[in-house]
């Protein structure tokens, strides 16, 4: 199964690709999807710049599911509004690709990939290189984004037997698209 993480932000997305067979797991690709240049930019079209960049890499890589990272309010109001509006930009474009979409918070990501939940950036990269056997540290926008891939390697089938069994389907926790290839 091919596993597209994705840590949404508006200044800068991370993406990560992991392929998992049975309980290994290897590197595909990550990366960044960056509107920071283009601040002068009226918001939806930093939101395109989100929309069409993530279907590149839909596309590209030919995930089987994508998991995104749940947001939570933060400190200050207008920020929060701001990143949930490229998180649904970044959603959309998953979906748009008829790609599943599933979601953890950064919480739950911590606990899977380092064993604690409020590790820090530099932890989580550490881990990550370590999970993946990388030969270097990856930038923290695709070390998040891989870890959510991980973390949904290692519990998503476990989400998936919980769902079905509360009668949610398969699916679990998410946004569900039909795929065709």
């Amino acid at each position: 199964m091919r596993i597209l993480g994705v840590d949404p932000g508006l200044r800068t997305t991370g993406f990560g690709v992991i392929d998992q067979e049975g309980s290994a797991l290897r590197y595909v690709a990550s990366g960044t999807i960056s509107t920071q240049k283009m601040a002068s930019q009226t918001l939806p079209d930093r939101l395109k710049v989100l929309f069409d960049g993530m279907g590149e890499v839909v596309q590209r890589y030919q995930a089987d599911c994508a998991v995104v990272e749940i947001v939570f309010v933060n400190v200050n109001p207008q920020s929060t509004l701001l990143l949930g509006q490229a998180r649904g930009a970044l959603i959309s474009a998953l979906v748009h690709g008829q790609l599943p979409v599933m979601e953890y918070t950064a919480l739950q990501m911590k606990q899977a990939v380092v064993g604690y939940g409020r590790a820090d950036k530099l932890q989580i990269r550490e881990m990550v290189r370590r999970l993946l056997d990388l030969p270097s540290l990856p930038g923290p926008d695709a070390a998040d984004a891989l870890g959510l891939a991980i973390t949904h390697a290692h519990a998503g089938a476990a989400m998936a037997r919980i769902a079905k069994a509360q009668g949610l389907g398969a699916g679990g926790v998410g946004y569900k698209a039909g795929r065709s290839r």
